[in-house]
């Protein structure tokens, strides 16, 4: 009988699925994956923001700084130059003020640059666009718990990172202030909201949040001092009515205020900023100028064309404004009219563009700051509030699921790429003196500091060219512009002290004391006159005459590092040399990045027989100039004298292959 083979059992019949249950399944996978992608985001928004805005302002990285305060504030910056922590507690004391600003935080930046990097511009250029893209964070913030609208959001946030009036403030160093202000400024902002819309602990964590906040943005650029009243119309924004309690909640705020707006004020005085124009201006001519800046920031807005980086009050006519100014008053009360008539009802419209007026009020030049009537950099956290208002309607629009709202959306998005086309380019205008210059030039034309500045730049080429050929092209070209800028505004000191400086350096002695004396006789910028006259007298061997006028120079400014460094160079022709090299430290201490007073004071060691003094001057020299041939020759002799022969004859190479012809009987004695 056959075996029976063991058969494996049937598997059951699967069950058939329920095409309900299935869909519910996939419906609910659906939504929690959409609800991830939503509550992501604005995340990938911010980070497609950041990428857009590295992409547009990569070519700024590898500009150059510019003769345009960034001499002021990092180049000539003996505050920065201190890397101890003395040093770093310096930049905190009220004295401590740069080119008539108190800001320590924003100073602090370039401490820790110069002591990192020194006077290399490509991190300094790094970190800015760094700060402009965590800035641009803040503002896409603010924007977003606002209006609790990512596309509001994105949309500000792309206008604001874009738009080509950002360039000044981000790709010149010295706008670095408004990049480190306006980031601490949006947070305090976007603190208070969080502060009304939170209960208990919570609340006050975030009132305290905004007042710290508050002190940090006061501490990078003191043009913040608006933000109280900025809080009052977000206050207004979320409903809260005016009362005695809302008023006593923001006295913390307003004395902060109070206390830096004081402090900036001082500031300015102390070099003479306030009410130096050269033209008066009238309560209504001021009027008139305050009109033109606010009706000119708006069109900019639309379109940014002819941005240039100073725009100088226009000119009188037989002592009075040309007529046409005077519309612009009328223009501000037309769009006040179409504000209360058409958006009084509207709580954003109003925020947005009291937010735009009142950051913009203090620098509408109401006031005389300055010497120019507006600037790009103004409008850095003004424009926020406009992008604001755009970003909410856009954002409205697509909540809302309108028909336009994809429309909307795009035109804003292909305008924000538009602008960044125009950024990228003017970006390339600041890639270094001479271009900036150009630009402005370009512009205007006709304006006497823009010919100054460039000159400027020709003529610091001039001083550091190692041939004739390029002394002579960069002297010609200086030379040619300070005369232009002198031609347009003869009573300009400054380039007629620059002509009198290269007439000197070309041996036309006489010729430069004319023009030193012209300069004195316009009664401005008087120490740079009284120095050069100095070192007129003092290559004339006038030297009764040439000690007063370096003493009258020095005593009309205290941070003159090349007026001690001058006056070092005169204690040494007339014979004293420990009082020189006494001198010489007073400009090292003041400028230590200058190598002229390093090689002067060497000279004096080798003469006194201080080898081992000379050879540490020297190395700082020729780390400062190792293009220069002279710090090497002579650091060979101070070598030679300290019994080095190695390094000696290394340092006759370096000069040779520098341009230095070495004397032979020196070369033998060392060898």
């Amino acid at each position: 009988m056959a075996k029976k083979q063991n058969t494996p059992p049937k598997p059951k019949p699967a069950v058939a699925a329920n095409p309900q249950v299935q869909k519910q399944q996939t419906n609910s996978t659906t939504k929690n994956q959409n609800s991830a992608m939503k509550k992501y985001a604005h995340l990938l928004m911010l980070a497609g923001i950041a990428v857009v805005t590295y992409i547009f302002y990569a070519g700024s990285l590898n500009n150059q700084m510019t003769n345009w305060d960034d001499l002021g504030y990092v180049l000539t910056n003996p505050l920065i130059k201190d890397s101890s922590t003395e040093g770093l507690k310096r930049l905190f004391e009220l004295s401590s003020t740069v080119m008539g600003n108190y800001h320590p935080l924003t100073i602090v930046t370039y401490w820790y640059e110069y002591g990192k990097y020194g006077l290399e511009p490509h991190m300094y250029h790094v970190h800015s666009l760094l700060f402009h893209i965590l800035c641009t964070a803040t503002v896409f913030g603010f924007v977003r718990v606002l209006t609790r609208s990512s596309v509001a959001a994105l949309v500000a946030g792309l206008l604001f990172a874009l738009h080509p009036m950002r360039v000044e403030s981000v790709t010149w160093v010295a706008g670095r202030k408004d990049l480190l202000y306006g980031m601490f400024y949006m947070l305090a902002c976007t603190a208070h909201i969080w502060y009304i819309r939170n209960e208990g602990g919570k609340k006050m964590i975030w009132y305290a949040s905004a007042i710290v906040l508050f002190a940090l943005s006061l501490m990078c650029k003191s043009v913040g001092v608006t933000l109280p009243v900025v809080l009052l119309l977000i206050d207004y924004y979320e409903n809260r009515r005016l009362s005695l309690q809302l008023l006593i909640e923001k006295l913390p705020l307003f004395a902060l205020s109070v206390t830096f707006g004081l402090i900036s004020i001082h500031a300015q005085k102390d070099i003479g900023a306030l009410g130096t124009l050269d033209v008066s201006f009238n309560p209504l001519e001021r009027l008139a100028l305050g009109c033109y800046g606010l009706c000119t920031y708006l069109w900019k807005l639309i379109a940014p064309v002819g941005l240039t980086n100073f725009y100088p009050y226009p000119a009188k006519v037989n002592d009075a404004l040309p007529a046409a100014f005077y519309l612009y008053p009328v223009v501000v009360v037309g769009l006040l009219f179409v504000l209360w008539k058409y958006f009084r009802q509207n709580r954003l419209v109003l925020l947005g563009v009291g937010f735009f007026v009142i950051n913009l009020l203090l620098l509408l030049q109401f006031m005389p700051v300055g010497g120019a009537v507006m600037s790009d950099r103004y409008t850095y956290i003004p424009y926020a509030g406009l992008f604001l208002i755009i970003g909410s309607i856009v954002g409205q629009l697509v909540d809302n699921k309108r028909p336009s709202a994809n429309v909307a959306l795009g035109v804003c998005v292909a305008a924000s790429l538009m602008f960044g086309v125009v950024t990228q380019a003017r970006n390339k205008d600041w890639c270094d003196s001479i271009s900036l210059w150009n630009s402005a030039i370009k512009n205007n034309p006709e304006s006497p500091i823009a010919y100054f500045y460039l000159g400027q730049d020709y003529y610091t080429r001039f001083e550091g060219a190692t041939t004739q050929q390029d002394r002579q092209r960069y002297g010609d070209s200086a030379y040619y512009y300070f005369v232009q800028s002198v031609q347009r505004k003869p009573d300009y000191t400054s380039p007629l002290v620059c002509i009198g400086e290269y007439q000197r350096s070309t041996g036309r002695i006489d010729e430069a004391k004319t023009t030193y004396l012209k300069a004195l006789a316009i009664k401005d910028n008087l120490e740079s006159a009284y120095l050069g006259l100095a070192v007129v007298y003092s290559m004339k061997q006038q030297y009764d005459s040439a000690g007063p006028a370096f003493r009258k120079a020095l005593s009309l400014k205290a941070y003159f590092p090349e007026g001690y460094s001058n006056y070092a160079n005169f204690l040494d022709i007339v014979g004293k040399p420990d009082s020189a090299i006494i001198v010489y430290q007073k400009a090292i201490d003041q400028n230590p990045d200058a190598y002229i007073p390093y090689m002067n004071r060497a000279r004096i060691y080798l003469r006194l027989n201080k080898p081992a003094e000379a050879v540490k001057d020297l190395d700082r020299a020729c780390m400062l100039k190792p293009e220069m041939a002279d710090p090497y020759y002579l650091r060979a002799q101070a070598h030679a004298r300290n019994g080095n022969k190695t390094q000696a004859l290394k340092d006759i190479e370096d000069a040779k292959q520098r341009g230095t012809k070495v004397d032979p009987a020196f070369y033998e004695l060392v060898k």
